[in-house]
């Protein structure tokens, strides 16, 4: 692999994605004998997007595991309950084994048929017969009239916002713990509570607007890390609540992924479009709005897709596979480079205590601390890049309680170094922005009250 000019003090293992990936397809380009690999995903209403690229037609190791790790990111970044391999066949063979639900990426085939409601399958085909591309294209948010209350509900805290005329007049964030909680009401009494005390600071009540993590279609959950611990038989109760209180509010409501609506609060900060939104908080969450102003429909739960490829990383204990980006943009993160940091905090201690004592060192101008923040700021450097070889954004919005105080202002210059050194076409085409320390918090609950359009 090209040598890295950049490497994580904390991490010196780091295999960036887009460095191994472009290192095989120069070499693919250079032996002469490559062939084309072309990927498609078909989601709901037939909607599907096509990936193009070159591959060696051997089955030989790299580039099975071009392949593989191509395949995972795509599924989480843009989604699908159909996945057409169009190219040699051995390859398309290793990945039909490999995305079954006896293969190694079963959580990934399986998240996939729940969030889409229809079996996975794999379609080995030629690169002629893969589907065209057709997405979707919805305008969504920037509805700033009226009296509105906007929530986001995270892994370990939710937000909630009280907002006149797209200004918040009241704002408050509380702990939770829902991921544990097996008993939908834990969820549900939290949410309705935390809207009647916003509902307070207001003189009505026109429009809900929210933001959650996990997978969201039709102001329902399909797939949520949140409620892990709710039972299946109480699973339709607990993705269901949105619905619910929109019966009791009778007032507009709409729910939208947390990512999704990270783009959106960058949209309306920033007044620009082309807009990738990464929150840095309990997990990664991802949201992407085109350079039309247009939310596309896909995934953009990159918390799963792939952006290291050293053999020696951090396995994610619910997806059961190693260098995804929650590990790499969140309180995860945080919490795995303490031991290489030589932080010694106590195991009992929950990820968003223990960030709260790393930044407390920071602070102090503690240098562990601050190495921890440097390996994000790279990872972030490299990973950025390999971003945008799918979606097509002129603004990364960055935020989220990893990006608070401090820490944050390493993290962010840390990834410009990298940017510039290593990718100035990239970093020529693309600015990182940062909210100010109040919106790194609460932006996102303010966002998502502009989701809901007033009826007339």
């Amino acid at each position: 692999m090209t040598k890295l000019k950049f490497i994580p003090p904390l991490d010196p293992g780091f295999t960036p994605a887009i460095v191994f990936n472009r290192d095989y397809v120069a070499a693919a380009k250079k032996s002469g004998s490559a062939v084309p690999l072309i990927i498609g995903l078909e989601r709901e209403n037939k909607l599907v997007s096509r990936y193009e690229t070159i591959v060696l037609p051997d089955t030989d190791a790299v580039t099975l595991q071009y392949v593989e790790r191509l395949v995972k990111f795509l599924l989480w970044a843009w989604g699908g309950w159909k996945l057409q391999i169009g190219g040699p066949k051995a390859i398309g063979e290793h990945i039909r084994k490999t995305y079954s639900l006896r293969g190694a990426r079963k959580f990934d085939s399986e998240m996939m048929a729940l969030a889409y409601g229809k079996k996975f399958e794999v379609v080995v085909t030629t690169a002629a017969k893969v589907s065209s591309a057709k997405e979707d294209q919805i305008a969504a948010g920037g509805h700033l009239k009226g009296c509105r209350i906007g929530f986001d509900l995270g892994a370990s805290d939710y937000k909630v916002s009280a907002v006149v005329d797209g200004e918040a007049i009241f704002t408050e964030e509380m702990p939770w713990d829902p991921k544990t909680q097996a008993n939908p009401d834990y969820h549900y009494h939290h949410l309705a509570s935390a809207l009647h005390r916003a509902a307070a600071h207001l003189p009505r009540v026109d429009a809900i607007g929210g933001s959650s993590a996990g997978i969201i279609v039709d102001n329902e959950i399909r797939v949520a890390s949140l409620l892990r611990a709710v039972p299946k038989k109480l699973f339709p109760k607990a993705a269901g609540i949105f619905k619910r209180l929109q019966k009791e509010w009778t007032v507009p409501i709409v729910v939208m992924n947390d990512g999704d609506v990270t783009a959106l609060a960058g949209a309306l900060s920033l007044g620009s479009k082309g807009m990738l939104g990464i929150a840095l908080g309990s997990s990664e969450a991802a949201g992407f709005m085109d350079k039309q102003g247009r939310i596309l429909g896909w995934l953009n739960e990159l918390a799963f897709a792939p952006v290291d490829y050293q053999p020696g990383a951090v396995m994610d204990e619910w997806a059961g596979d190693i260098g995804t980006g929650a590990l790499y943009f969140s309180q995860q993160a945080v919490n795995k480079l303490l031991p290489a940091a030589k932080i010694k905090l106590p195991d009992a201690m929950g990820q968003p205590e223990k960030l709260k004592e790393v930044q407390a060192l920071m602070a102090k101008g503690d240098a562990r601390a601050a190495k921890i923040y440097e390996t994000i700021g790279i990872y972030l450097g490299y990973t950025l890049p390999y971003y945008a070889e799918f979606y097509d954004f002129r603004q990364v919005l960055i935020l989220g309680r990893v990006t608070t105080g401090k820490g944050g202002d390493i993290v962010i210059a840390k990834a410009l170094e990298v940017l510039k050194a290593e990718f100035p076409e990239v970093a020529a085409k693309i600015e990182l922005k940062v909210p100010d320390e109040k919106s790194r918090r609460v932006g996102q609950a303010v966002a998502a009250a502009s989701l809901p359009s007033l009826k007339k």
